[in-house]
């Protein structure tokens, strides 16, 4: 008897023990994970958590060293604003992910005990005495005897579970008479319709829609909006034939009147939490035939039924417990699925790669890879560095696709970890297919050409982001590609070959210690070119820019691109990763802040005209820009900025013309539609990741948790 209770006693405390590292678990998810990742691997956006590096760190400062770190770190813009409780739970969970108790790191939080609430002193909340509910509802009196069924008794345990489980009573609906979207639909949209990431498969970001334009723009009001789910809120809605398909974050989207925002359905993909990295951007879905495809964080690509929002297919393209997932989504080229993939930071056999898919079926087509490995003409440009320790090339933007020459157009990033030195490198090794722009064969995903930008690219300094197809002529030399990369230099090409034609620096910059601009060459300075490991270095512009995600627009009417910049620098160093089979990561640390010389103006949009290239006119302001451009054809520019504000500008003067501030910063690819004969733009907002950046550049610029949601604007 005696035995039989020990053993129970023991299964208690194991339960009430994996109970608690439940908890903390949930509670570093809920203000940790966005940054740091689940699995406490770090981010560009947040440092490694774990692994012996970590460790050895923190063993020779002390884990309470650590816990004082977090405490005055964490959450960004509201440090020391958790409770001690919330802090410890945090500061257990960093620790046991590397097997080590707080007992035997021998602490306890006490030598840090009221930590986070002397650094809430200053919040001066008063606190006030709520009154105490009536021991009985007051209901009105009416005769005969009320029907008690359905009503929830709030003095059972369980209420608020029963509650949880019961979000909604809506049910799906079908969605009727909406036709197919073929390949001749996708080339050529309507004007009313938004099919693509950036409306068309060129990546111009631009509509022809010109109801709203520069005459009555200050006349938007809000028509319709649409609470969103909690995340980085980086998604693109997509409308055709009057129906909006919008993504939230949490791999769901919803089928929605785009006239008045009624909801037809919604799916909701059942992915591994652990997946789920930087917030959970999902940038973009695409439509094709009766079908919506969706790249999911569990590294897989599924369809669902546009009718009724149902799964139809799921294919998994890795493990994604390799780190491996996706941020953005997939591109219709030649009726093939073509998406890229990310997380390719460890070094693991799968290795970075985009892929064809089959839309009916979800069979994959193709694999190419975006590291060369042999076997490839390209091997050599890594050196002596063996295959599986070869990483990076993510493609963290979807691609564009020219029917004509029937080539996909997208960009890699930069070989991890970022610094040469810390991947046993020097900038002198390529390190091919990263830091390139790439034409894929989307029939067969032979490469049919490359271009590397920043040849063994070494600063974080990645040109992954949009292309944009333009045709200046009727010759195939007119028809040229644009792109531009953190440095804030854009790029000409032809779209045939892949051929250099010019480049122009819309930024200032100390990167590059001479520009060949006959070839299209990039010179480091010395100090740069010769980093070691833990030899720090100036970059400016910095690792988020000059340019980012938020992609640059085709300003048609005026023959310019209009680009959204950050006016920030970084101080670099690069760190010692383990060089072996899961090892690698980011190896690199960094500092950013505001450009010297900008007057504290983090935020630019600049119009560059593209014959000849120079620039047009430019904008400045304090608040950062965190949504990508959008021209129309009423002579428009929408965008997003940090301070909640939408604006709209004149795209020939660049002067402002209409803003309304909305709840919470601007986030994503606003977008314009028309449905029922108007005309609407959209916008989500919601802060993702960039929140760890924005609280430490901009702390005097108020911004709110949550928020994430849809508005619509119309005129009256």
């Amino acid at each position: 008897m005696k035995t039989y209770t020990l053993w129970m006693v023991g299964i208690a405390l194991a339960s009430d023990s994996l109970m608690a590292a439940d908890d903390d678990s949930q509670i570093y998810q809920q203000h940790c994970a966005e940054c740091h990742a689940a699995t406490l691997r770090g981010s560009a956006h947040g440092s490694q958590l774990s692994g012996d590096r970590f460790i050895k760190k923190w063993r020779k400062l002390g884990f309470d060293a650590l816990y004082e770190k977090i405490v005055m770190s964490m959450p960004p813009g509201n440090t020391g604003r958790l409770s001690d409780d919330d802090y410890r739970a945090v500061h257990r969970h960093i620790l046991s992910a590397s097997g080590i108790s707080v007992a035997s790191a021998g602490t306890s939080g006490e030598k840090s005990a009221g930590l986070s609430e002397r650094l809430s002193s200053d919040k001066n909340i008063e606190q006030r005495n709520q009154p105490a509910l009536d021991a009985q509802p007051i209901l009105d009196a009416q005769p005969g005897t009320p029907d008690l069924q359905g009503f929830v008794a709030f003095s059972k345990e369980d209420t608020v579970a029963q509650l949880n489980q019961r979000k909604t009573r809506f049910n799906n609906r079908r969605l009727k008479e909406f036709q197919p979207v073929d390949d001749s639909t996708l080339q050529q949209p309507t004007d009313a319709d938004w099919l693509s990431w950036r409306r068309t498969l060129d990546g111009q970001g631009y509509s022809p829609l010109r109801n709203i334009n520069r005459e009555n723009v200050d006349g938007l009001t809000l028509a319709w909006s649409m609470s969103m789910n909690p995340g980085s809120n980086q998604g693109t809605p997509l409308v055709s034939q009057g129906i909006m398909f919008l993504t939230h974050p949490g791999n769901m989207i919803q089928a929605l009147d785009a006239s008045n925002g009624d909801l037809i359905w919604t799916f909701e993909y059942d992915y591994p939490e652990d997946s789920r990295t930087l917030g959970g951007p999902t940038r973009n879905i695409a439509i094709y035939g009766d079908k919506l495809f969706m790249a999911t964080y569990d590294a897989a690509l599924i369809a669902i039924d546009v009718h009724s929002g149902k799964l139809l297919w799921k294919t998994i393209k890795a493990d994604y417990r390799d780190g491996l997932t996706h941020t953005s989504g997939p591109i219709i080229a030649n009726g093939v699925v073509v998406s890229g993939i990310n997380g390719c930071e460890r070094f693991v056999a799968a290795g970075c790669f985009i892929t064809g898919h089959d839309p009916d079926t979800g069979k994959e087509l193709w694999r190419t890879s975006t590291i060369a490995l042999p076997g490839d003409a390209n091997n050599a440009s890594w050196g002596e560095i063996e295959p599986m320790l070869r990483a990076g090339g993510d493609t963290w933007i979807p691609g564009s696709y020219d029917a004509d020459l029937n080539l996909f157009y997208i960009g890699t990033s930069q070989a991890k970890p970022w610094v040469a030195a810390s991947r046993g490198m020097t900038v002198k090794q390529a390190a091919l297919y990263t830091n390139s722009t790439l034409a894929i064969d989307p029939n067969s995903g032979a490469i049919a050409w490359y271009f590397q930008h920043v040849p063994g690219e070494t600063i974080d300094m990645e040109v992954g982001f949009e292309r944009i197809l333009i045709d200046h002529g009727n010759k195939p030399a007119d028809r040229v590609l644009y792109t531009i990369g953190k440095d804030g230099i854009l790029w000409k090409l032809q779209r045939a070959d892949g051929g250099f034609i010019e480049l122009f620096e819309t930024t200032p910059q100390n990167i590059y210690r001479s520009i060949d601009r006959v070839n299209g060459r990039l010179a480091y300075r010395k100090d740069i070119l010769e980093a070691n490991i833990d030899q720090p270095f100036t970059a400016c512009p910095g690792i988020y820019g000059g340019h980012n995600w938020q992609a640059a627009a085709y300003d048609k009417p005026h023959h310019a691109i209009i680009i959204p910049m950050h006016q920030l620098c970084s101080d670099m160093v690069g760190r010692k990763v383990d060089l072996k089979p899961g090892g690698g990561g980011f190896g690199g640390d960094s500092k950013t802040y505001v450009m010297p010389g900008v007057a504290g103006m983090l935020g630019k949009l600049v119009s560059i005209g593209l014959d000849p290239i120079s620039e047009k006119w430019s904008h400045q302001q304090p608040a950062m820009f965190l949504t990508s451009a959008l021209t129309t054809g009423g002579k428009l520019l929408f965008i997003g900025d940090l301070d909640r504000y939408f604006k709209a500008f004149d795209t020939e003067s660049g002067r402002l013309l209409w803003q309304t501030r909305l709840p919470s910063a601007l986030h994503g690819f606003p977008i314009t539609y028309s449905a029922d004969n108007r005309q609407f733009v959209s916008v989500t907002t919601g802060m993702g990741v960039f929140r760890a950046l924005t609280a430490t550049v901009s702390p005097d610029i108020y911004q709110p948790e949550g928020g994430n949601a849809l508005y619509v604007f119309e005129l009256p």
